[in-house]
């Protein structure tokens, strides 16, 4: 028995015996909250009770952080070369673990881990975006493995997404994508803005576009930075998804992609809204977003017209006209 514990002991005897509060606590030199709290305790558990417990809180921030968490990070940052938002919002998909920025950053911070920098000129920063959802969605596609290609619709404004694969670039893959966007997005669209790939181009493409009220308006040639929403937005999906899933194309129509969608769209944290997600940007917006009946008043279709993926016949063309 050590020290402290007899001296706890002789206050308990002494107020059993004097049955006493006041005169213990003034003989012994304690509070009364400190007498009836090894009292209750010798009561309750005898001599064990006497002993000092743990005062380490139940709940601490730094026990969410263990070795394996530790190691999800760093794995992250390491082989993807992620910033901590983003490692945030795939310890969360991965894993379905929530972490704060100032905890992720205080891991990177212990393993002595470098900055990730970037050199940009100033022009760079000068962004372009157009003011209310669906008055512009950029469209794309792009190959992701053999026999694998990525339709990819944003939203100019938002950055909302829809998202699909097929087999191949067809007029026909181009048909089915569009009528998934016009279903899918949350808003009403008013302009399409491709590059010049002839999966594009085809008459029957336009044709639809112009049967929905929605403008074509294709890039000129040599100038992918037009589509830069995109093109980014494809970068963005080989980076995050396309290296952490299975490329079976049926697996990921069926069950992977759409998933990805959601959680692009709805919970994951965009750096140009300050970590908003692109669905709460269209929420934001929504009373000044027109209705699919304003949009068709607004199409003028006599200033609509079949265009030609070869840019400088349909110039010629356009200046016949």
């Amino acid at each position: 028995m050590n020290k402290e514990i007899k001296q706890r002991l002789q206050w308990i005897k002494l107020y059993e015996e004097t049955n006493d509060a006041g005169l213990v606590c003034r003989r012994c030199g304690i509070s009364r909250p400190t007498l009836r709290k090894w009292y209750k305790r010798y009561k309750e558990k005898g001599l064990d009770g006497l002993q000092d417990v743990s005062r380490r809180p139940h709940s601490s921030p730094n026990t969410k952080i263990n070795n394996r968490i530790e190691e999800w990070i760093l794995k992250l940052r390491k082989d993807r070369k992620l910033g901590a938002r983003r490692i945030q919002n795939e310890l969360l998909r991965e894993h379905n673990f929530q972490l704060s920025l100032a905890s992720i950053h205080k891991v990177l911070t212990k393993h002595e881990v470098k900055p990730i920098v970037f050199q940009r000129k100033k022009k760079d920063f000068i962004r372009y975006q157009r003011p209310i959802p669906g008055d512009r969605v950029q469209m794309d596609t792009c190959k992701i493995a053999p026999g694998i290609y990525q339709y990819t619709a944003v939203d100019d404004c938002s950055r909302y997404r829809v998202l699909d694969v097929f087999k191949r670039r067809t007029a026909a893959n181009t048909l089915t994508f569009i009528d998934k966007v016009i279903e899918e997005m949350p808003f009403p669209i008013q302009r399409v803005q491709t590059d010049r790939g002839t999966e594009f181009f085809a008459e029957k493409v336009q044709l639809k576009l112009m049967e929905h009220g929605i403008k074509f308006r294709p890039n000129k040639p040599g100038s992918p930075h037009l589509n830069g929403k995109v093109e980014r937005s494809q970068r963005t999906d080989k980076e995050e998804f396309y290296s952490t899933v299975n490329l079976d194309l049926e697996e990921l129509k069926n069950e992977t992609l759409p998933e990805w969608q959601h959680y692009y769209n709805w919970q994951r944290a965009h750096g140009s809204f300050k970590g908003k997600a692109p669905m709460d940007v269209v929420c934001e917006r929504l009373e000044k977003t027109p209705l699919w009946e304003d949009v068709h008043a607004n199409y003028e279709t006599e200033n609509e017209r079949i265009q030609l993926s070869n840019y400088q016949r349909d110039l010629q063309l356009r200046k016949v006209k």
